[in-house]
Order: C-alpha cells, then sequence, then structure tokens
C-alpha cells in the first residue's frame, strides 16, 4: 500500500492540473509589452511628413469585450484612419485576463494604438500590471505636428496623494521649446469637476491647459456619455467619449488650419 501512495498522489496531481489558477491580480501574462513607446514609433514614423491626420478614440470598454471587438472591426474597415487611443477603462476589475483580452483585441487592429489609464485599470494590481503591459501612466507622441500629451487623472485612487495630474510634466511641457510640433491636444481618462479628478486643483488645471502651444482641444472618457463643453469659458473645448457599450467611436480629423469632429456608429 505504502508504494502505491506516490503513484496516487501523482495521478490525482495529474487530474487536478486544470483546477489551479494564478490569481486573478497576480499580474503573470504572455504576449506583447511595453506597447505604447513600440506604437508611438509606428505613429510618428508613419505619420512625420503628413499635413493631416485622423484619429479615432475609443473608451471605456470594461468587460464589454463584443462591443470593442464590433469597433476595432468597424476600424478596420477603414482606409483613412492613421492611429487609435483607448481612453482607459480597459478592464471593469483590473485583473490580468481583462487586459490580456483588451490587449488581444485591440492588437486585431490594422492600425497602431496606445492606451490610457482608467479608474477601474486601477483596481486591484490593475496599474503594475498596465505598467508592464503599456508603459508609464502619463506619455507623449508628435505626429503631422500635432502634440499629444496623454495625462492620468485619476486622482481618487490614489487617494489624493500623489501629484495626479502630474503638474510638474504639465510645466515641462508647456515649456519645451520643440520645433517638431505646433498644437497641443490633451488626454486624460477624467475631466475636470467629475468625480474622480482632484477638484482641488482643477482650476489650475484649467489654467496650465491655456498655457499649451497651439492648444486644440482636450478628450477624456470616464463619463459613459458624448460631450462637448468649454468647462473654463475660455474657448478649449473638452470632448467626452461615449463607452463603447453604446454601439459608437469618435473621429477627429487635423488639418493645418484646425480639426473635424465626428461620432460614427456602428
Amino acid at each position: 500500500m505504502k508504494q502505491l501512495l506516490p503513484l496516487l498522489a501523482a495521478l490525482v496531481l495529474i487530474g487536478c492540473h486544470h483546477v489551479f489558477e494564478f490569481h486573478p491580480y497576480d499580474g503573470r501574462f504572455g504576449g506583447a509589452t511595453n506597447i505604447n513607446a513600440t506604437n508611438i514609433k509606428k505613429i510618428e514614423q508613419a505619420c512625420n511628413d503628413k499635413d493631416t491626420l485622423r484619429v479615432a478614440f475609443v473608451s471605456d470598454s470594461h468587460g464589454w469585450f463584443s462591443d470593442l471587438r464590433k469597433a476595432v472591426t468597424d476600424i478596420n474597415k477603414r482606409t483613412d484612419i492613421d492611429f487609435v487611443v483607448h481612453a482607459g477603462d480597459l478592464t471593469d476589475c483590473g485583473t490580468t485576463r481583462e487586459f490580456e483580452r483588451t490587449r488581444d483585441i485591440m492588437n486585431d487592429l490594422k492600425v497602431p494604438y496606445v492606451a490610457m489609464i482608467g479608474n477601474h485599470d486601477f483596481l486591484g494590481t490593475g496599474n503594475q500590471i498596465y505598467e508592464a503591459m503599456f508603459g508609464p501612466v502619463d506619455f507623449v507622441l508628435i505626429a503631422a505636428r500635432v502634440k499629444f500629451l496623454f495625462l492620468n487623472t485619476n486622482a481618487v485612487e490614489y487617494d489624493y496623494l500623489a501629484a495626479v495630474p502630474n503638474f510638474d510634466l504639465m510645466e515641462e511641457q508647456i515649456t519645451e521649446r520643440d520645433e517638431d510640433f505646433d498644437r497641443t491636444v490633451v488626454c486624460m481618462h477624467a475631466r475636470p469637476y467629475c468625480e474622480q479628478f482632484n477638484n482641488n486643483v482643477a482650476k489650475a488645471f484649467g489654467h496650465y491647459m491655456g498655457l499649451f502651444k497651439g492648444i486644440v482641444c482636450a478628450v477624456s472618457g470616464h463619463n459613459h456619455r458624448l460631450e462637448r463643453d468649454d468647462i473654463y469659458g475660455n474657448g478649449i473645448i473638452y470632448y467626452g467619449l461615449d463607452t463603447v457599450s453604446h454601439g459608437n467611436y469618435s473621429i477627429f480629423t487635423f488639418t493645418p488650419s484646425g480639426y473635424e469632429y465626428e461620432v460614427v456608429a456602428y
């Protein structure tokens, strides 16, 4: 009988190899990492000599993976999109598997994309998974002489203990003497005066926004509805993106003389 015990134990382990899984917030994943930096290089190289830029924005896909896939499929039918931005809440609960599924769907795009972090993406160890998979939560790209500044504005997720939004970065971008761009578009997940933003500094944020070189507009997600507001009354329009579960995405076309905005239903 004693001789049979090791054999029985081995059989039990073999039979149960599908039972044991990593914790949802374990953070171990395979496949692509540092996606934003990789795709930014592709975008900047492809758009270096363009004078017109067309960017598609999706947002707040949470766990609506089938809706996100529909948006990707619809975008792939077009031939005029230069790159795509996911404006955050890639996940609902910040789990590793949710990040993987979202990444894999977005990787089916025929054009490069970048992804911002949303407040839901901080749940558990989500922010660590995001940074491993996509990169820093604040980042910049320049395409067709337009600088896109992507800011983490999810202040509540830090209990207001971190510099969110990062005013040092904003000041650095404002004072930078860069001849590669003429205009600036600021993208964020949570807009000023929503419950996720640090509204103790909302007025200061609005002041800084007006100092960016050739500020064009601001784009945000989070509120799950289409919005178009001059929040500070200074002419800077803040566009709010809808959730993909409502069956639409937004396109911004930037030209040397201005920009156009449209909503596409699918």
